[in-house]
């Protein structure tokens, strides 16, 4: 599902209404009613609420009086305050204003800061507040007039019901300009916008409902400009095909993962558990000769071979050793340690690779100092999955910095080094080397715990493997590793969760997403 940012919104609007010939006035009312309709899903007693609507001048506005008549034709209680000058209205939201008039509904106009501290008392008295004062339309921080509605409503504690965006937020950050308007619920039109995906932006947004108000899919999906977009239920869900009753092991990919040292076995059994839960049809753990017998009694499921080495780490000779015996994706880096001869390891196998590459961990900490050698190339995808910290070594930055511009450091390391990008995190990001960006919306904080990042490495190689498509492979894995930290959630709560649980709930996540829902008998027979 395409995110978009205020420009593309303009765009789409202009080109529904000049090429498809929906005209402006109908999109408008489309919104207030389909916004309305939102509304009546999540407050059953809509119609028993005073209503204030808080309407700015221009389209954002126009969709309030929409909303307002909409509510005062089926009965309910409506205030409608303008915040600004009647005079000032124009095109299709003036239209929608005299409409109220002649409706016999009152608009209070609200010119300055005086009027609104004289009418706030009867906002206050209402049990629920529609903004309608900007939608995309804001690209500055909010002052006078409109910064005191904010501070006023926010510390009311009345629910407010956002129309495209919350008051304050502009459609092209994820970061709020100035002070914004909490709302319980956003309607937003057509497709979601940056803010309401994105972290922190998100967090003043409540639930997020998108309206369809007229404005062709074609459309949307044909928008120049930036390419970022949400994952969704549906589009994952159509990656995953039956598998074939005549199908064997080496249908679904032979993964092998490089992973251990001593003391960090764990994530070497995470990642190939993350891989076999993913439907791999062989996984094999290459992991430090010393490390390998721990390893093997660990889970029978996957194979494991020993590489030779010694106290300053793996062996160069294990290079052609891996080469030799890797065969569909090589997956390298949980818990192999940063040890001198491990790094010279690291930066020469995934030199001398030629299949596709996953590297996570102590794999992209070796690329510290060295980023440059990280690339991809024709007829080899490579895949990265740094956290925050592992991205700020590999450009850089620190921590901070990294998560302050998560989005556009994602996309430009990936289309300079040919890679694709995963950025874990609260709204995992994947970005491809061809400029786009995917937001995962799956997940929860109780994922945040030692080994999940082991799981998703095993998981990417294993769609990777099956898919044969990076872009794909990143994306359902993404999905699917959220989507059973959730599942974990449900079971053992945030706090308690661990990477295991996370990996011991793939299988329901994967019926879950397929509609295969296992079917538990709890009648005690």
């Amino acid at each position: 599902m395409r995110v978009l940012n205020a420009a593309q919104m303009r765009e789409a609007d202009r080109r529904t209404i000049e090429e498809i010939g929906i005209p402006s006035l109908v999109l408008m009312e489309n919104a207030g009613r389909q916004a309305v309709a939102a509304m009546e899903a999540i407050y059953s007693d809509l119609l028993e609420r005073q209503v204030a609507v808080l309407c700015g001048r221009g389209n954002n506005g126009g969709d309030g009086f929409v909303i307002a008549r909409t509510l005062v034709q089926r009965g309910g209680d409506v205030s409608v305050f303008l915040l600004g000058l009647v005079a000032d209205v124009r095109g299709d939201a003036r239209i929608n204003l005299e409409i109220l008039g002649r409706l016999g509904v009152t608009v209070v106009e609200v010119a300055d800061s005086q009027a609104w501290e004289l009418h706030f008392s009867e906002v206050s008295d209402c049990t629920l507040i529609v903004d309608a004062i900007f939608g995309t339309g804001l690209n500055a921080p909010v002052s006078g007039l409109i910064e005191s509605v904010i501070a006023d409503v926010n510390a009311s504690a009345i629910p407010v019901v956002a129309i495209d965006l919350p008051s304050g937020l502009s459609a092209d950050s994820a970061d709020p300009i100035g002070p914004v308007l909490d709302a319980g619920l956003t309607v937003t039109l057509a497709a979601p916008k940056l803010p309401l995906v994105l972290p922190p932006g998100e967090t003043h947004a409540g639930d997020i409902v998108i309206a369809d108000i007229g404005i062709p899919g074609e459309i949307l999906e044909s928008l120049d400009g930036p390419r970022v977009e949400l994952l969704t239920r549906a589009s994952m869900r159509a990656l995953i095909a039956p598998r074939g009753s005549d199908t064997h092991k080496g249908d679904y990919g032979r993964i092998t993962i490089v992973a251990g040292s001593p003391g960090k076995t764990g994530a070497a059994y995470l990642a190939a558990s993350g891989a076999l839960r993913s439907g791999a049809g062989l996984v094999t753990v290459a992991t430090p000769a010393s490390c390998q017998p721990v390893l093997a009694a660990m889970g029978p499921e996957y194979m494991t071979e020993a590489l030779p080495d010694t106290d300053a780490g793996i062996d160069a000779d294990a290079v052609d050793r891996v080469l030799d015996s890797a065969r569909d994706v090589l997956a390298l880096g949980p818990g192999l340690g940063q040890a001198p001869a491990t790094r010279a390891f690291i930066l020469q196998l995934v030199d001398r690779a030629t299949m596709p590459l996953v590297v996570d961990a102590d794999g992209l900490n070796a690329f510290g100092d060295d980023a440059d050698r990280l690339t991809g190339r024709e007829g080899r995808d490579v895949i990265i999955t740094p956290h925050p910290g592992e991205m700020a070594r590999l450009v850089g930055m620190s921590a901070d910095e990294v998560q302050s511009s998560r989005l556009e450091i994602a996309r430009n390391f990936a289309v300079a080094h040919h890679v694709y990008v995963v950025l874990k995190g609260h709204r995992t990001l994947i970005a491809t080397p061809d400029e786009k960006v995917f937001i995962n919306p799956t997940g929860n904080p109780g994922m945040a715990t030692g080994g999940t990042g082991d799981v998703l490495t095993g998981m990417i190689a294993a769609w990777l493997a099956q898919l044969l498509d990076a872009e794909a492979a990143c994306k359902l894995a993404v999905y699917l590793h959220g989507m059973a930290g959730d599942l974990a959630e449900a079971d053992e709560g945030e706090v308690a969760m661990t990477s295991a649980d996370l990996a011991g709930h793939l299988g329901d996540a994967i019926m879950e997403l397929t509609g295969r829902r296992r079917v538990v008998d709890k009648g005690g027979a």
